[in-house]
Order: C-alpha cells, then structure tokens, then sequence
C-alpha cells in the first residue's frame, strides 16, 4: 500500500495475498488457477501470523489520511479465521475449472480480511462494498434462472447495506468532522438517537441478516452453486459480527434482535424442505447467539460472540460442504427426495454428523465451547427471558440442524440414489474441518488464548455446563424421537415455505404494477398527443398545406389586382386547383421567389 504521502509501518497489506491469487486465477486455466486456491491463503495465513498487534498502514488521499490497516487481537483473529476458511473452502473446491468463480471467490476472502484490518470509516466502506460486488458470483455461478434472480436480490440488500453505511459515515463526518471517521465505539451516539449510528447500524445489520433483513441469506446461498455456500457462509456475516463488535459492542438493542434471531428461524427450518435452507435458517440462528454477546457487551460476552464466530465458520461450512458434496453427486437437495446415502457416501455422513454434533453444542465439539460462553453471561447478566430464549434455540438448533439435516439426507427413507463418495479434495476439507470441530471442542484454551481478553479464565467443561447442555440436547433429541414415531414430525414434502420475501415480493410486484400502469398510461397519452395529433395535423399540412397557404393569402392578393379580375370566388377555386396539382403561373412563382430573396438577404443584413 505505498502510494505518495503515505507513512506505513506495514509494507504489505493482509489481503495482498488474496488479491494477489485472484488476479492470477483470473489467468491462469485448469489446475493451475485452482492451485491458486490452496497457495494464496497459505501465503496470506503465515503473513498474518507475523502481524504485530499495533502496527498499522496508512495513506493521504485526497487531503485525508486513511488507516487502510490497523492490526489489534481481535482483527489478527478474524485474519486468521479468514484466511483457513479461505484455505479450506479453497480446497473443497478444487475440482473447479471455471476460473471466474475462483478468481471472485479469492477477491472475496480478500475483502473480508480487508474488513477484518480495516482502521478507519472510509477505508471500510470500500472493503464493505468489495464484499457485495465479489460475493454475488458464488450465486450467479450456477447459471440458472432461480440462481439470476436470486443473486439480484442479493445484490440489492448487499449494495443498499453499503449506501446506507455511507450516508451514516457522511451525516456523522458533516456533524463531527474527521473524527467520525475512525473506528470507535458508536454505542453512547446510538442510544443517543444519532442518526448517523442508526444508519451504520442497521447497514450492518443487513449483512448480518438482522429479523426481516435476513431473507438474502436463505435465498441467495440456497441458489449458489455446491460449493458457494461455503465461501458465503465464512466472510459476509462474519464480517458484520465483527463490526458490530468494533462499533456497537454493549448497545443493548443488539439483546432482543439477537434474542429474535436466535428463536425464529427453527420454525421455518422445521417446515423447510430444501436442506441448505435449513442450514441457511440455522446459520440466522447461530448469528443471534453473537449478536445477544455482542449486546450484553462485557468482556467475557465478547469474547464468546468472537468464539463462536470462529467455530461457527467451521461447523457451518462442514455442514454446507455435506450438503454441496450431495448436490454435487445426486443433483439433488431435497429432503423430500433424499435418504440412504451413507450406503454410498459414509465418509460425507461421518463428516456432516460431526458437524450436526458441533452445530449443537456437544460436549468435545466445538459448538459447545463457544456457544456455552454467551448462555452464561445471559444469566450472569439478569436476562433471563434472553437467557430461556438461547435455550430454547439450543435445543431447537438440534431439531433443524443437528438431527434433520444428517437424518433426512443420509438414513431416514431410502430414496434408491446409488451416488458415488464425494471427490477426494471435498473429503480433505471435510475432514480438515472435521478436525477442528474437534480438537477445539477438546481443547478450548487453543481459541481461548488469541481472543482480546483470552476468555477472562473461562471453563466451559464443569459440571453444571456440561449436564445442563446433555439434558437440553437429550430431552431435544427425545422429542424429535417421540414425535417421529407418532407421525407429528412435519412431513418432508416438496413445498414452498413462506418467510418475510413473500411481503417484499407482494409490496414489489403491486409497486411494479402502480407503475406500469401511470407510466404506461402517461406514455400512451403523450403518444397520443405528438405521435398521433401533431403528427397527424403536421402531415394533413405537408400534403396540402400550399392549398392553405394560397387560400389564406388569396384575399390581399386580389385586393391588390394580382389575380386577375375574375370574383373572388373563381379565383380562390382556380388557386385551389393548381395548388393541388402543383401547377402555378409564372409570375406568381417569381413573386414568391423574389419575397422569399428579400426575407433572406434582410436576415442576412441584420
């Protein structure tokens, strides 16, 4: 980032790397550009790694000075986190061939680590708007109808996330001038009614699929391609979890949204049939828990939200990878026409069983590390119905994610699919993934020690968190059982699920109509207007408009004897006449001639 006036103390940027593989990727063909996928994000891994907390890169533009990176523990962690997704997701999809996937999916991780290190407003803003311009590809990849539309309506909520954020940024830099750029806490501004807070807020709380902002998570990921889930679920709502912790850490709006968050979306999962829907719906649910930590503000609440943004990555994108491996091989993801797969593929059951295990918070997974953290401070805090609320999610997360997802693809029915085990580079980072479900569920203080306050000393493995999640889960687990076996477990059948998009849809297509029918009713009364009555008069008056002429000036002329001394009234027929044949005496013709000459050569004098 050296450009003129510029005074770094970092040489290169944290997303150099990315950035610097995806512009190979768009090059390069075949396993070389794929290649890309794997190096880049190992490059860019071990460059985080030598980042010193404080250190920082700026630059002059335009008489400001932008901190295009600020390195503290919590954007070294969340480089981190983003970069082995990166890495991960990049070696899931190395069967890929189609070069402008992989050279957007490489620009896209490098504008999330760009949000990640980001040091002030402006420079955010240009990595926000990077995130939705690069992300949309991993929709519009798949080359369908569904997925089209489905990324234009992605496109909108990501693209109106960032104007929102920058009429934030510029009503607050109008009001405090360049103080308002920098990256501070925006909590005491928001609950102070500034507008500006509020307009920052809710820009990241679109991408961070706040309650009815949420329906481009569900719609555009479930279009994307078998592998874009993955890189989507890593960057764009982790991003947004990780500004609010940098903006509006303690605001105490943030405890119902997530509290909402966390309760709704099992409902719709319960009812969806679409399987990456279901993991789109627990993903919102996941998100809720972060949001309540991030709400409830205190340093150990913080540091749960960061946790559990660092494991869900991992658990989350385990179980998309499970899903886009069966999407991959069967074409198909409906639960209603799936089952009996672990026949064929018992490495992807195995690997999406860890993940389902993760996803809700088994003791040894790595769910139940984080997950546990932000319950507690919950109850430790006074909010109780917050609290009943995150465990309700907990056990319903086991309904939607935990059990339906594995059970419905893999066992339940047998729906006669014989698809080959999924290819041998999706298994690696199934199993990449696998084992940090793993190892972070068995080892806590492996996370705990890099996030900003290392978990205050937290011990998720006493007693009473470990029997009181057990119970939750297994009571959870008894339910779905008893309700199977009574044939009141909603059936898996193809069907369409009703969620908030249906209003937008309505309140689109109305508006849509309201204006087809003014604009379309303005237009065909202006074509009517110029197309069809000026039009029509200006050519009745270039047929015949000599005949209109000669009849109009008929009268002075042969009051002046011009015309002979015929009446008036043979005259203007035989004038009438000629005009029509185009047929006129001499001397009438000279005489126009020669009052058209004089009219030209007056213009002319003055």
């Amino acid at each position: 980032m050296n450009t003129l006036g510029a005074s770094i103390e970092i040489g290169i940027h944290p997303a150099f790397a990315l950035l610097i593989g995806g512009l190979f990727a768009s090059f390069l063909r075949g396993r070389f550009a794929s290649l890309t996928m794997v190096f880049a994000p190992v490059l860019g891994l071990w460059y985080v790694s030598t980042l010193e907390v404080g250190s920082y890169s700026s630059m002059h533009l335009f008489g400001c000075e932008i901190m295009g990176v600020v390195v503290d523990s919590q954007a070294k962690l969340f480089g981190y986190l983003f970069h082995l997704a990166a890495l991960v997701a990049g070696i899931y999809s190395f069967h890929l061939r189609d070069p402008w996937q992989i050279s957007m999916a490489l620009f896209y991780a490098a504008t999330a680590v760009g949000v990640a290190f980001a040091g002030d407003m402006l420079s955010l803003f240009l990595w926000w708007e990077g995130l939705a311009i690069t992300s949309v590809f991993q929709i519009w990849s798949r080359r369908t109808k569904r997925a089209e539309d489905a990324g234009f309506r992605y496109l909108f909520f990501h693209v109106s996330s960032g104007l929102l954020l920058l009429a934030g940024i510029l009503i607050r830099f109008h009001e405090e001038g360049s103080s308002a750029l920098s990256l501070a806490s925006l909590t005491d501004s928001l609950e102070g009614g500034d507008l500006g807070a509020v307009l920052i807020l809710l820009a990241i709380g679109t991408k961070a699929a706040f309650p009815g902002l949420h329906v481009w998570l569900k719609d555009g990921y479930a279009e994307a391609t078998p592998t874009g889930p993955v890189w989507l679920c890593a960057f764009t709502t982790k991003c947004a979890v990780c500004m609010l912790i940098r903006l509006f850490p303690g605001a105490e709006v943030l405890i119902p949204i997530g509290g909402i968050m966390a309760v709704f979306p099992i409902f719709y999962a319960i009812l969806e049939n679409d399987l990456r829907r279901v993991l789109c719906y627990s993903k919102i649910n996941q998100i809720g828990f972060m949001v309540v930590g991030i709400g409830i503000g205190t340093e150990l609440a913080i540091d749960g939200a960061i946790a559990h943004a660092f494991t869900h990555v991992l658990y989350k994108g385990l179980l998309f990878m499970g899903m886009g491996a069966v999407l991959y091989r069967t074409g198909e993801i409906r639960a209603s026409h799936l089952g009996g797969l672990y026949k064929t593929m018992p490495w992807t059951t195995g690997f999406c069983i860890i993940g389902a295990a993760s996803i809700s918070a088994f003791p040894l997974f790595s769910g139940f590390i984080s997950k546990s953290i932000i319950i507690t401070e919950a109850a430790r805090n006074g909010n109780t119905l917050i609290w009943l609320c995150l465990l309700f999610a907990s056990a319903g997360v086991l309904h939607k994610a935990g059990i339906k997802v594995p059970y419905f693809a893999f066992f339940a029915r047998d729906s006669g699919l014989r698809p080959k085990e999924a290819p041998i580079n999706m298994l690696i980072a199934m199993g990449i993934s696998s084992f940090f479900c793993v190892f972070l569920g068995c080892n806590p203080q492996w996370l705990y020690a890099m996030l900003p306050n290392q978990a205050m000393g937290y011990h998720p493995y006493d007693a009473t968190h470990v029997i009181t999640q057990l119970q939750i889960l297994m009571f959870a687990a008894l339910a779905f059982v008893l309700q199977n076996l009574k044939g009141k477990y909603p059936a898996e059948v193809p069907s369409v699920n009703l969620d908030v998009d249906w209003l937008y849809r309505r309140i689109g297509r109305g508006f849509i109509g309201f204006t087809k029918i003014f604009w379309n009713g303005l237009n065909q009364q202006v074509h009517a207007l110029f197309m069809g009555e000026l039009v029509r008069r200006v050519n009745e008056f270039t047929k015949s408009g000599q005949v209109q002429v000669l009849e109009f000036i008929s009268d002075p002329l042969y009051s002046l004897g011009l015309l002979g001394k015929d009446s008036r009234t043979k005259v203007k027929f035989r004038l009438s006449k000629r005009a029509r044949l185009g047929v006129h005496p001499v001397g009438l013709t000279a005489f126009f001639s020669t009052l058209f000459l004089l009219g030209f050569l007056l213009m002319m004098i003055s």
